[in-house]
Formats: structure tokens, sequence, C-alpha cells
């Protein structure tokens, strides 16, 4: 037996060892089931996901094997198109505890095979900060080098943001791309997004991303020659525009940023419009918002029968969808399914989607839907929270937790959130368990008709009566000879209408 089993006393070497270990074992851990949604078998469809017409367009946006990114001479700008194919993960274990990091490993597997990538190794590597030229430290870079070369890796991915620095000295050492975590999520948006205010949000976040991170590529570059070079001046041919050919593209790409502004700002009334519209006719509007992957489309299908896209990947759905529903007692509101979010969501994503994001602060309810089956939805409930505390006006709307997928999650994580989240209830989308639960909590939480009218309708104002039935709660109800006589609470707009109809009956 080894004899540091019966001593108390570590030495440096033997801790470093014993984490380094115990690093292996998570990357270990997370290449063994690749972490991720797409190797678990696929996603389980219920009828009320209806025909799933998007997802076979969807699963041939998987990326074509045998692309190669290994560094080139090249001129164009760098991330205007990812080709991911087969990657090696990197992350770093800082203070937190080793399940803090191979959950967020798990989720880096997660995020690169939802890109379309297969994940071939990691490296895990215990350090308080990140080193401020390679982001892993020379001892590191050079061992990623290796795996890298041994696995005929195409491209790194890392678990963190990169400084430009920090990417440039990593790509200099392992000779292949380096693309970290915001670039990674950047790129599933760009192969998810689907309507032209979607496009043009994420293409916005990828140039906001991509300015500081221009770099050149030797010579090509260089073409700053106006005037005398040199003061002795080189002749005809050598006077070039008195820009480098990185100034060009930076000039560019701002001139394309401030055109896709105008752009997303263009299309901002029309969303306006339609959230006036339901405001006009008082109806209730319930955002559904949570973690990516937590059920948010599979839940809106259970609620509405809407056949959206429903996939067991990340980032699943991009664009906002609106459907009508109905409370238990008969009132129609609307339910709006919203993109999900993720840990350190990249702020120009944030930015960009900012009008998109307005659904859950202009609702009057949020359903935050949590995977309770998830080994962390305590933090996955605080990152979603931090994404609305960056919403002006979502941290004012009342929230419930739904607690979703309950037919996988143990009975103690389920005890354990609702001990936490007192205004919570547990369901699952799949099977159905606990939705009714849901919808009744809906129909007490959606804000109630305020003025209370006792009138008569005349028969002529049917459509009067109609819109109180979709909208208003009728405590009696009654055929007259004048008319349809009500007593019933309305909002003040459709009362003045009421009153003024009463008057000529």
């Amino acid at each position: 037996m080894d004899d540091r089993e019966h001593t108390t006393d570590v030495t440096p070497q033997a801790s470093a060892r014993s984490a380094q270990e115990v690093a292996d074992d998570v990357v270990a851990r997370v290449l063994a089931r690749a972490g991720t949604a797409l190797q678990a078998g696929g996603t389980d469809h219920t009828t009320f996901d209806g025909d799933q017409l998007d997802l076979e367009e969807r699963t041939s946006l998987r990326r074509v094997a045998n692309l190669s990114t290994e560094l080139e001479d090249v001129t164009e700008v760098e991330y205007r198109q990812l080709r991911l194919e087969k990657v090696v993960l990197v992350g770093l274990w800082g203070a937190g505890t080793a399940e803090e990091a191979e959950i967020s490993l798990r989720e880096l597997a997660a995020l690169a095979e939802t890109a379309g990538s297969q994940v071939l190794d990691g490296l895990l590597q215990r350090r308080r900060t990140p080193d401020p030229g390679t982001f892993l430290g020379s001892g590191k870079a050079a061992e990623l080098a290796t795996v890298v070369a041994a696995v005929g890796a195409d491209t790194v991915v890392v678990d963190g943001e990169l400084a430009p620095s920090q990417r440039r000295a990593l790509e200099d050492v392992v000779k292949v791309k380096v693309v970290d975590r915001t670039a990674l999520i950047l790129d599933i948006f760009a192969q998810h997004a689907k309507s032209r205010e979607g496009k043009a949000q994420v293409e916005l976040a990828q140039l906001e991303y991509l300015l500081p991170r221009l770099r050149g590529w030797g010579e090509s570059m260089s073409r700053q020659a106006g005037g005398q070079v040199g003061g002795a001046g080189a002749g005809m041919g050598s006077r070039g525009p008195g820009e480098t050919k990185i100034e060009l593209d930076r000039r560019r790409i701002r001139n394309r940023m401030a055109k896709l502004r105008r752009e997303i700002a263009a299309m901002a009334p029309a969303r306006e419009t339609k959230r006036a519209s339901r405001r006009r006719n008082a109806i209730p509007s319930v955002a559904i918002a949570g973690y990516t992957n937590a059920g948010k489309s599979s839940l809106l299908n259970r609620l509405t029968h809407a056949g959206v896209l429903v996939e067991n990947a990340l980032f699943a759905t991009l664009d906002p969808t609106v459907r009508r529903a109905e409370t238990t007692d008969g009132r129609v509101y609307t339910l709006a399914d919203t993109v999900g979010f993720v840990r350190a969501l990249p702020h120009q994503l944030v930015e960009a989607f900012r009008s998109t994001l307005e659904e859950v602060a202009d609702a009057d309810l949020i359903l935050h839907v949590v995977d309770a089956a998830h080994p962390d939805p305590e933090g996955q409930i605080a990152a979603v929270r931090h994404v609305f505390a960056d919403i002006p006006g979502a941290m004012d709307v009342p929230e419930i937790i739904v607690l979703n997928k309950a037919d996988l999650a143990t009975p103690e994580a389920v005890a354990r959130l609702r001990s936490r989240e007192v205004h919570s209830v547990v369901v699952s989308a799949h099977t159905g368990e606990g939705v009714a639960e849901l919808q009744e909590l809906i129909a007490d939480q959606l804000p109630r008709p305020g003025v209370s009218v006792d009138l008569v309708v005349p028969y002529s104002r049917g459509d009067l009566v109609s819109r109180v039935h979709e909208h208003g709660d009728i405590d009696h109800e009654e055929h007259t000879p004048d008319g349809t006589l009500l007593r019933a609470r309305v909002d003040e707009s459709l009362a003045a209408e009421l009153e003024a109809a009463s008057r000529t009956a």
C-alpha cells in the first residue's frame, strides 16, 4: 500500500499531482459521454410538437467533413465563417470545485457539438487565473500542441473569452485555429437564425466581436505607402491609398455595423405595433424564458400546440415565437417563446438581441423554465437572472419558476429547488405532468380587468359581447328584449365602448 495514504501532510508536488489527476478524470468523464444533448439519443418528440418540418433543414446544417482550418497566409477577414470540424476542448479549473469545472466543460462540449463539431480530446488545467500570454501558460500550451497534433484536430475551443493577444499567442503555439467560447456561441447563432431580424442581429454581434480581433498576415496587409516612402521616394506604383488592408477592413466593418443597426431599428416599429395592438385590446402576455435546452419550446407546444421546432441541442430557438393561448377560465393571452440564455452570454448578443429581449420586459408574467434534471439548476437560474438584470424592466415582471423535465429529475433535486424557489411549479413538458397546475397558476397570476360594468348591450353590437367573453370576467349574462345584460369586469377602453353602446340601446 502506498505510504501517502497514511500521512496527513501533502507535499506541493503531491498536491499538484492530485489536482492534475482530478482534472484528467473530469476530462475523461466529459469525453466518455461527450457530455451533450447530441450524444444522448437525439430528441424525443410528442404529438404536441406537430410535424417538426424545420427539423430536417436544421440537421442538414451539420458541418461538412474534411474542411481544414489550419493557419494560412490569408487576406480575408477572420471568423467571417468558422469551420469547426475536429476539436480539442480546453478549460481552466479556478477557485471552484471539480464538479463545477466538469459542468462548464460539459457545456462547452455540448456547444461544440451543437455547432457541428466532433470532440476528440480535452485539457483541464488547475490554475487560479488565466495566463496573460497564452491563457494556459507556456508549458500547458506546449502540451496542448502535442495533443492537437496527436489526435489530428484542426481547432482548439477554449472555455472562456480570450483577449486578441492571447488567441494569437496560443495559435502561434498550437498551429491551428483557436476559438473561444464567445465565438463558438456566435457561430451557433449564425447557423440557427432564420428571420431577417434574427440574421441581422447575429451578424451585428459577430462584427462587434470581430472588430478588435482582426489580424494582419504578413506583408500582404501592408498597403500604406502614400507620399514619399522613406523620405527618398520609391517611384510610381508605390503610392498606395494611405490605409493598410486591416484599416480598410475595420472601416468596412464599422460601416456594415452602422447599416445593420439602422436595419434593426427600422424593424423595431413593426414589433412595437404588434405589442401596442395587444395592449390596446387588453390581451395579457406571458414570456417563456430560461436557460438554453431547458425545454421552453416543448412547453410552448404543450400549452398551445404551436408545433415550433424542438431539438435536444443548445440554442435551437433564436427567433421569438408568439402564440395565442387561453387560461383555464377562458381568458385569452399570448405566449412568447424567447431565445435561451447561457452562462456568460456574450454581451454582444445581449446588445444585438435587445429588441427581441424586450418581449420579456413587456410581458405581464414570465415563465422561467429550469431544467430540473441538470447537474447545476441553481447556476442556470442565476445565469438567466443575470441577463434579466441587463434588460430594463425585466426584473420587475412577476416570475413563475417552472421546474421542467420532472420525469428525469431526482426527487431530491426537485425538493431542493422548491425549497429555494417558493413561487415554483413542477412539470414535464414531455409527459404532461404538472401542466394543468401550471395553467391554473398562469390564470391566477395574469392581471384581471379592473373596471366593473353593469349594462345592456344592444344585439347589433355582438362584437363587444364577444370581446367581453375573450378578455373580461363575466359575473352574469342575460338576454333581455333590449339586448344582452352584462355584469362583468373589463379593461378601461372596452368599458368605454360598452358604455357608449349601452346608451344607444
